[in-house]
């Protein structure tokens, strides 16, 4: 008779997901997996594999829950400079809406396993290349209609902006004020706006 599962996967993921979120990977332990998602350890390796890959199972989730919903709001804003300065005053305030201080999993991902992990680097550079894609449609959608200067290289001003958000997370993690990221905000609009 079949193994039945008497738990639901995604669910199991979105909670393994947020406990990496929270701790990271290295403070994560197999044991800390078990108690959060409520299963055994022989059910936890038979579903999901080993902690590596239940990883970056939760990393590809966090992608496409967080992330891919982020590049709809972008793509569907009627006004790329607003929809620029919307994401960046959402990255603004997260240190204040999330005071445990989580950051970004993709960002926490580079910072504890990118150098160690060879995959997990694929799927970093991979999420962090189709937010400059997103942002480089979203910019060139805006040099069209005249609200940011078509003289700059959409590409290169995505790559910025890639990197000013990247920054904001870190820096946000690491205790910054709202207010303090707020002129990182304004530097930034300030920096692709029309001439």
């Amino acid at each position: 008779m079949p193994d039945v599962k008497h738990f639901d996967e995604d669910t199991a993921l979105a909670r393994a997901m947020d406990l990496f979120w929270r701790r990271g990977y290295e403070a994560t332990s197999v044991q800390d997996l078990v108690d959060e998602l409520g299963l055994s350890r022989s059910s936890l390796y038979a579903t999901f594999g080993d902690k590596d890959r239940l990883y970056r199972s939760a990393l590809q989730r966090y992608c496409h829950a967080e992330a891919g919903p982020r590049h709809d709001r972008l793509e569907a804003a009627d006004s790329a400079l607003e929809a620029v300065r919307g994401l960046l005053e959402g990255i603004a305030a997260a240190p204040a809406a999330f005071p445990d201080r989580r950051g970004c999993l993709v960002v926490n991902a580079a910072m504890e396993r990118v150098p160690s992990d060879s995959a997990t680097a694929e799927a970093v550079a991979a999420q962090l290349a189709s937010f400059e894609a997103t942002l480089t449609r979203v910019l060139r959608r805006g040099q069209e209609r005249g609200e940011l200067d078509p003289g700059q290289d959409a590409v290169a001003v995505a790559r910025f902006l890639v990197a000013v958000v990247q920054g904001m997370r870190v820096v946000g993690k690491a205790g910054a004020d709202p207010a303090g990221l707020g002129d990182v905000v304004e530097v930034a609009l300030v920096a692709i706006r029309r001439a």
